[in-house]
């Protein structure tokens, strides 16, 4: 893959560079650390759209939490649990122990994260979210280790998979009703003429759809990097990169050409996140945000990471250029903003109907992170004129939409 991208002015060796040498190398460590690594996500909100059809019965997508009794109860925030003898059995500790076995997400936090869940403060957020967002207060919402459940092929496919896209792409890539199905990039191909309407799009319309079908890509290709390559009958399951899978989704011969869009989509959406990355700095810049663990020496070492990424950010020197949107007629403009924001509102909502737990918390987290980036990039005024020394006001994220931009980054 080569060359210039479309509506920007970068070509794909200069991000690729800029990436490998600095940011990767940085980012991926500032994904370890335990402000970035626990994610609260609700995996039981049903589905608004349909009823639930296709939830995924194979093993390695399922969430199986250990009993109540028995998770050790320094991981449970605040609560005073102890262990029982009554509840210490044998077949609760083989359920538990099997469902480790099972690759369930594993909702395990370190004892050292324990006063941090505790501390970190909730502020209401007045700005208007791109992404519909978890309540993070409801019985339903846990904390979920990130590093111990890698985003990776499970199984889940089929009928329910398909539908998720599907209505993604068929009910809200902004499609007019003289383009027929399928609408989907993976559906069986009708050639250029897939792209003769996405030309004829004004440039907010085409961004919309290209983030989407980066995120798309994003996903296949980390599905591929990270396939199930073979399940012992005694043993664990073997995961490996599957580069028969990526020929087929990514390969010009085997997509008709299609393959080389998907992934420099997959290139636009890197754009849209680190331009989003750049302008948040003078949030994180001040001295009254922190980024609260409860252990001071991390913490600092955290923002200072985080801070270097920042500048590292600023250096690139062929950003998209977001004011080209939403440039028009006031009127005109507010308007399709707000149609903007609804439409990817309504994507985050259908992640709810992924069948796959485990797609599902990737799906959400990215949808989240790239939501988060598209409330940065229309909110320059208010982030410019933030206090120094006070809490936001016009402006602020939540630790979630912080660690959801992180990682969605970061993948």
């Amino acid at each position: 893959l080569t060359g210039v991208l479309d509506d920007c002015l970068c070509d794909i060796e200069s991000i690729d560079d800029f990436n490998t040498f600095k940011i990767f190398p940085k980012i991926q460590k500032l994904q370890e650390r335990d402000y970035f690594r626990y994610y609260k996500v609700n995996l039981k909100r049903p589905c608004p759209f349909w009823a639930d059809d296709g939830h995924c019965s194979i093993k390695d997508c399922h969430v199986e939490p250990c009993p109540e009794s028995k998770i050790p109860v320094g991981i449970k925030a605040g609560s005073s649990n102890k262990y029982s003898k009554a509840a210490n059995n044998s077949k609760e500790l083989e359920d538990c122990e099997q469902a480790n076995k099972l690759g369930a997400v594993n909702s395990t936090l370190s004892n050292q994260s324990k006063e941090a869940f505790i501390d970190w403060a909730r502020y209401d957020d007045s700005q208007d979210h791109f992404c519909e967002l978890d309540d993070e207060r409801s019985p339903d919402a846990q904390y979920v280790d990130l590093l111990l459940n890698p985003e990776r092929y499970t199984g889940y496919k089929g009928p329910s998979a398909w539908r998720v896209w599907n209505s993604i792409y068929e009910e809200n890539c902004f499609k007019p009703r003289s383009v027929y199905r399928p609408l989907n990039p993976l559906a069986p191909s009708r050639g250029e003429s897939f792209y003769t309407w996405l030309e004829g799009l004004c440039l907010e319309k085409r961004v919309f759809y290209k983030l989407i079908s980066g995120l798309h890509a994003s996903i296949n290709l980390h599905l591929c990097a990270n396939y199930l390559l073979e399940v012992e009958t005694w043993g664990k399951p073997r995961w490996g990169p599957n580069v028969k899978e990526f020929t087929r989704r990514f390969d010009p011969a085997e997509t008709k050409g299609e393959g080389p869009r998907r992934l420099k989509n997959l290139y636009f959406l890197y754009l849209i996140e680190l331009r989003a990355l750049s302008k948040v700095a003078p949030y994180f810049e001040r001295a009254v945000v922190d980024l609260y663990t409860g252990n001071g020496h991390e913490d600092a070492e955290s923002k200072a990471l985080l801070l270097d990424i920042f500048r590292d950010t600023k250096s690139f020197h062929m950003h998209f250029d977001e004011k080209s949107m939403f440039a028009g007629d006031k009127k005109g403009a507010k308007s399709l903003k707000e149609e903007f924001r609804l439409h990817f509102k309504n994507i985050s909502r259908i992640m709810d109907c992924v069948g796959c737990d485990k797609c599902r918390l990737w799906g959400k987290l990215q949808t989240q992170g790239l939501g988060t980036a598209l409330k940065i990039l229309f909110s320059e005024k208010e982030i410019q004129s933030l206090p120094e020394n006070s809490p936001s006001k016009g402006f602020q994220l939540t630790r979630q939409e912080i660690v959801a931009l992180v990682n969605a980054f970061g993948r």
